[in-house]
């Protein structure tokens, strides 16, 4: 069974998200990972990066001590949609770049397998 595990006092403890929350942790729980810890608490949410010192996800998914996914919510609405997209586009290109150097370069610790 999942386990999630909360801050009260954080804005991103599924308050906000709440039917995006449920429906990723529906997801989670189809594609085999019903055993993972669910981490939206915030103080649990910090990962190390390579460009600059840290990232703050809304949720990590650790599976059998390993982290499976980070994730972060948005919300893109109102008349300049557009150039909140491509804002949202270039973060998230950047940030994959940033985490996925970072683990390659061994920033998220060193049994992490590379390849």
């Amino acid at each position: 069974m999942m386990r999630i595990v909360r801050d009260a006092r954080c804005r991103h403890s599924g308050q906000e998200h709440g039917g995006f929350l449920a429906l990723v942790l529906a997801l989670i729980e189809r594609n085999g990972l019903a055993m993972s810890d669910i981490h939206v608490q915030r103080r649990m949410l910090t990962l190390p990066c390579y460009f600059r010192p840290t990232k703050l996800w809304d949720m990590l998914v650790m599976y059998r001590g390993q982290l499976v996914a980070a994730l972060e919510f948005k919300y893109k609405v109102g008349p300049s949609f557009g150039n909140n997209f491509n804002n949202c586009a270039e973060e998230a290109i950047g940030t994959a770049h940033d985490l996925w150097t970072a683990y390659r370069e061994g920033a998220l610790g060193e049994d992490s397998p590379r390849r």
